[in-house]
């Protein structure tokens, strides 16, 4: 059953189903911003963090929350944007952490699951083996 909440941004009340509580009018208009900001990057190549905020009237937080989702992507060798990997501390262009330091935790991840073991084939029973019932 949903739960009743009061959207973050416009503190109206609406059906939340799970995500951002948020209402489908604020996350329309989100969206609709995240598309101005996907543009405006594209246009402007070298634009920082700070232009591409004030240009688009969205907070720079905003911007870092879309790029850590990999949902926008800094071009290679852009000097306005920089993130830095939250392990190591390597440029990255999109997400969280370098493709290093992934890869070094998928591995990890990888040797904590237990690996099936083969059992050996059952042995087939032979008829004249097998149990039997008698019947009343």
């Amino acid at each position: 059953m949903p739960d009743v909440k009061s959207c973050k941004m416009c503190k109206k009340l609406f059906n939340y189903l799970g995500g951002q509580p948020i209402c489908p009018a604020c996350q329309k208009k989100l969206e609709d911003k995240f598309q101005e900001v996907k543009t405006f990057i594209e246009e402007h190549d070298g634009a920082s963090m700070d232009e591409v905020a004030k240009e688009c009237e969205v907070p720079k937080n905003q911007i870092k929350k879309w790029i850590q989702e990999e949902r926008l992507m800094i071009k290679e060798g852009s000097t306005g944007i920089v993130l830095n990997c939250e392990n190591c501390g390597a440029p990255i262009l999109t997400g969280r952490y370098c493709e290093n330091c992934k890869r070094q935790v998928a591995d990890g991840l990888d040797s904590l699951i237990k690996k099936p073991t083969v059992t050996a084939p059952k042995k087939k029973v032979k008829e004249k083996e097998r149990m039997r019932f008698l019947e009343k």
